[in-house]
């Protein structure tokens, strides 16, 4: 007598797993913001100057502190106010908000310090998105911009 083997259910539960294995890989997709960066200007174009009515610069420093003020920050100028906030929603989402009613030219400089953190940069780079920021830029932290900091004994 011969045996006869029913592989039926085998095949329910290969197709169960691999049914259950692309809906998982469907779900679990990296989300991802989308950067614009500009194009790179030719040597004989003249160099853009950014107006300080339209400027904003955002300063992160170690221990989560950020800090802004509107303006440029230039030499043999008065040096700009400089504020303290946080990440939190009516912080610097608040400003941003308020800032890009009064002014939607507003150009964002942010400009992290050597003692900020990847996940501020993250966080700040995520209030962008959120209050619809058309002009930001990662810029350089100047040593004018440290020494503000410092003198303002925030």
């Amino acid at each position: 007598m011969s045996t006869k083997i029913d592989m039926t259910p085998m095949v329910d539960l290969a197709f169960l797993l691999l049914t259950f294995f692309m809906l998982t890989t469907t779900f679990a997709k990296p989300t991802i913001m989308q950067m614009t960066m500009p194009v790179k200007p030719k040597p004989e174009d003249p160099p853009q100057e950014l107006p300080a009515s339209n400027a904003f610069t955002i300063v992160m420093d170690e221990g989560n502190k950020i800090y802004y003020y509107e303006g440029l920050l230039k030499e043999g100028e008065p040096k700009p106010e400089l504020v303290s906030t946080s990440y939190a929603a009516d912080g610097i989402r608040k400003v941003l908000l308020e800032r890009k009613r009064r002014n939607p030219k507003t150009v964002v400089l942010i400009k992290p310090t050597d003692k900020s953190n990847y996940k501020n940069m993250v966080d700040i780079l995520d209030e962008m998105n959120i209050t619809d920021q058309k002009k930001y830029a990662l810029v350089d932290i100047s040593k004018a911009d440290e020494d503000l900091i410092k003198t303002s004994g925030k």
